[in-house]
């Protein structure tokens, strides 16, 4: 070495401080770059946001270190490096940069509650330090990246739910072994869950519930021994439960409703002692409760397993699982009594068990009403659809922490127990399709919080009480199919909270009070209708602007419709027919912009119809047997000739073909005086039949005295036909409907009836309007004409029907012939039928046609 040469430790010292030199200024360098990427990544972060409604990122700009930014966090150690990006419930519109990828010291990415749209960017992937990830309730949508499960080794949490995802979920996510949740619910993902999620041994949250996913539940999933919840509900899962979600000890939510799931369920599942609630409802899931169901569950809050195919009994050992604060067994097959024991779940606050075959036939059977007095938080309790007979234990009433009680669809017969009145906590009360009968207890209009009151289709009576008129906070009153009679209370008026009102099919008498008119909260329905209610409508019905549907129909009403109906702008449908309303179509119901079915038939409507009818939305009209008169429009609904009914109306013509209306007549100087010339010639000729007529009745007058003389009892009895019960009939008429209806007049209308009688598959049934003065003596007389009067030119009476109807009245119907070509009437009139052709008949036909009624009378005679 040289004398000149530095020695060797300052050569080494140098060494090292030229080492710590650069190790002290490149990261300087490194440092400004990164910053400037973190930088610029926020920044292009911002201007994909295109709009910021509360001015969140109004201070993401320069004069303002990014690490102090609103939502932005940098680390402790990096105090340069973005860590966490937190924009949570802003209401940003934007997509996600794909720039975010750049933020490698990323472990919180949270950007819930927005309205985020696009993709999920692949680059989210390259975040390897990232813990944390939510995107949800946002409007993403395309498929989850797999690229998040390529670097997803720091990944706990994974929420993506309430967005528009598609397609599957990848199966490299089985690969984030420290994923604690995974949340995929409400989005459209589809396929099955991947087999791979069973490596997710840190898993304690698994929601994919609300997607479109099939195939089975992997049985995998049972190797998650810590999971706390298992949430996999309304999708289309098939197959059973796999006997390996048993070994899931740690599970305390199991949610598997609204599937397709089959088969018995795992004893195993019944093991799992820390369940606290157990949800299976709406599957296919068959089999029987075990006896000791509650050995495990000590723990449980929730059953569930509504709508599926479990029978047997309920379990009485229900009463061990001390925690449960719901039951729900609703629409199974189970059997037996409702047991008793269940009166001792002291926190039980809904007991809901419709839809089964549960019964009580005795007193005794009826024992758990008197029991559930202990259970002091129960709300809700619905036992619908069963078989429940008997009368209504009073100790109901004891049950005063009620607010749902639903009985409805049960043989329960008696009367409506008075000790209802205590239940003032009651907000639902409904028990309708039962046999009740009786009055409803006065007391019932002192349950100030009810707000839905359903008792149709009993055989409840009296009149409705006025105290009604004190639940003011009541939506739904259902009172149709029952035999109330009197008026309508006006106190209902006072019910402005009123959504529904159904009062129809009752017997009640009397005007339409104005009161009811008043109630501008109607607006599912108003039905009035198969009453006896008289007058004229209310001009204040067009108070009802939010009305959905009115019915009065089958009343007798009288007068015309009240031009303020122009004021029920939201009404579809209208039904007034079967009254005795009069007058033309109120211009103002073209105000009726949204008008879908409207029903004036057998009224006496009069006029011609509107030119407005055609256009308007109308997709069924029905203005049968009134007095309209004119052509018959071709436009709007006329041009669909199935959504409309003319018939009965002989002044209508013209119209497309298919209505077979007769041509209208031009109003020319010629064609006028041939018009009268032919009025004039049919007047001589109807007169000269009109005398015969007289000759031939009164000479059948004198016969009929000389026979009644001879046979003073009358006319034998009709033993050689066959009764025919109201039931029959009803069942041939398709419930007397308007399409199967031929004709009416002044004491009953004429239906065409599908039995077979006599021979004949087809026959004609006039049913008697009894409320018409004369029309039991009308009934009487044709019998005895009939049964005694056989002649080819006369039809032919097969039997008779005198019985009651469902509503308890007297019916009385003759069946006779069925004649396909309608009756003479229609052929003299052709235009009041539009199936008959538009010619009519023949001079020569009409003199055949008295010539062969003469006949008739002369074999009478």
């Amino acid at each position: 070495m040289s004398s000149t040469s530095p020695p060797l430790f300052l050569i080494t010292t140098a060494t090292t401080l030229s080492l710590i030199s650069l190790c002290f200024f490149i990261p300087s360098n490194a440092a400004a770059n990164v910053t400037e990427t973190d930088l610029s990544t926020l920044l292009s972060f911002k201007s994909l946001i295109t709009s910021d409604p509360s001015g969140a990122l109004s201070s993401w700009n320069a004069s303002l270190n990014y690490c102090r930014w609103p939502g932005v966090s940098c680390g402790r150690r990096h105090p340069d490096r973005v860590t966490s990006l937190d924009l949570n419930s802003f209401q940003l519109a934007s997509q996600i940069s794909p720039s975010v990828g750049n933020l490698t010291f990323l472990q919180r990415l949270s950007l819930s509650d927005n309205r985020l749209s696009g993709n999920i960017p692949e680059e989210i992937g390259q975040l390897s330090r990232l813990r944390y990830l939510n995107l949800s309730t946002n409007s993403i949508n395309g498929s989850i990246p797999s690229a998040l499960g390529n670097n997803c080794s720091n990944l706990e949490y994974l929420n993506l739910r309430n967005n528009n995802l598609g397609g599957t979920i990848p199966s490299s996510l089985g690969q984030c072994q420290n994923l604690r949740s995974l949340i995929l619910k409400d989005n459209f993902l589809g396929r099955g869950i991947p087999p791979e999620f069973g490596n997710l041994h840190q898993l304690q949250t698994l929601s994919v519930s609300v997607n479109n996913l099939t195939g089975t539940i992997p049985p995998t999933l049972g190797n998650l021994t810590n999971l706390l919840l298992l949430d996999l509900y309304s999708n289309s899962f098939t197959g059973s439960i796999p006997d390996s979600l048993g070994r899931l000890k740690s599970l305390q939510y199991f949610q598997i409703n609204d599937n397709q799931l089959s088969g018995i369920v795992p004893r195993s599942l019944y093991n799992l002692s820390n369940l606290v609630q157990l949800h299976l409802s709406n599957n296919y899931l068959q089999g029987f409760l075990p006896p000791d169901i509650c050995d495990a569950f000590q723990s449980l809050q929730v059953l569930s397993i509504y709508q599926n195919h479990f029978k047997g009994q309920i379990p009485s050992s229900l009463s061990n699982c001390t925690t449960l604060y719901r039951i729900d067994v609703s629409f199974n097959n189970f059997t037996g009594v409702i047991p008793s024991t269940l009166g001792s779940l002291q926190q039980l606050n809904a007991l809901l068990v419709s839809g089964n075959q549960l019964e009580a036939k005795t007193s005794s059977d009826w024992s758990f009403i008197h029991a559930l007095i202990n259970c002091t938080n129960l709300q809700i309790l619905e036992a619908e659809d069963n078989q429940l007979q008997g009368v209504i234990p009073s100790s109901l009433g004891n049950i005063t922490s009620l607010r749902t009680l639903v009985l409805s669809g049960n043989p329960i017969s008696g009367s409506i127990p008075a000790e209802f009145e205590m239940l003032t906590n009651l907000i639902s009360l409904q028990l309708e399709q039962t046999l009740l009968s009786g009055k409803i207890p006065i007391g019932i209009g002192n349950l100030w919080n009810l707000q839905g009151l359903v008792m149709s289709n009993n055989m409840l009576s009296g009149e409705i009480p006025s105290t009604f008129g004190n639940l003011t906070q009541m939506t739904k009153l259902s009172l149709n199919n029952n035999a109330f009679e009197g008026h309508i209370p006006p106190s209902l008026g006072n019910m402005q909270s009123l959504e529904l009102l159904d009062i129809s099919n009752n017997k009640l008498i009397g005007e339409i009070p104005r009161e009811i008119m008043n109630i501008h909260s109607l607006s599912i329905v108003l039905s009035l209708s198969q009453n006896h209610l008289n007058g004229s409508i209310p001009s204040e019905i067009g108070k009802l602007n939010n009305i959905v549907q009115i019915d009065l129909s089958y009343n007798d009403l009288s007068g015309q419709v009240p031009s303020t109906i122009e004021g029920c702008q939201l009404l579809q449908i209208l039904q007034l027919e079967g009254n005795s309303l009069n007058g033309p179509i109120p211009s103002s119901m073209s105000n009726l912009k949204g008008l879908q079915e409207l029903d004036l038939s057998s009224n006496s409507f009069s006029g011609k119809i509107p030119s407005f009818i055609s256009a308007m939305k109308l997709q069924r009209l029905n203005i049968s047997f009134n007095d309209f008169q004119g052509e018959l429009p071709e436009e709007g609904v006329f041009k669909n000739v199935t959504a409309v009914d003319v018939r009965g109306n002989p002044k209508l013509c013209g119209g497309l073909p298919d209505n077979h209306m007769p041509k209208c007549i031009s109003d020319s100087p010629k064609q006028k005086h041939h018009s009268e010339s032919i009025k004039i010639i049919l007047v001589c000729i109807g007169g000269g039949l009109l005398c015969i007529s007289i000759t031939i009745w009164l000479v059948a007058s004198c016969y009929w005295r000389k026979i009644s003389q001879k046979d003073p009892q009358g006319i034998m009895a009709m033993t050689e036909y066959k009764r025919v019960s109201y039931n029959d009939l009803l069942r041939a008429t398709n419930n007397f409907s308007v399409e199967n209806l031929i004709g009416s007049g002044t004491f009953g209308v004429v239906y065409k009836a599908s039995i077979s009688l006599g021979g004949a598959n087809t026959v004609a049934v006039k049913v008697l309007n009894l409320e018409q003065r004369g029309a039991i003596r009308s009934f009487l007389s044709e019998c005895e004409a009939l049964r005694n009067v056989k002649h080819r030119n006369l039809i032919k009476v097969l039997s008779v029907c005198s019985s009651i109807d469902h509503q308890g009245n007297d019916f009385k119907a003759l069946i006779s012939e069925y004649m396909p070509n309608g009756s003479l009437e229609t052929w003299l009139h052709p235009n009041a039928h539009r199936d008959r052709p538009s010619e009519g008949l023949t001079l020569l036909q009409r003199v055949k046609i008295a010539i062969d009624i003469a006949k008739a009378l002369d074999y009478t005679l």
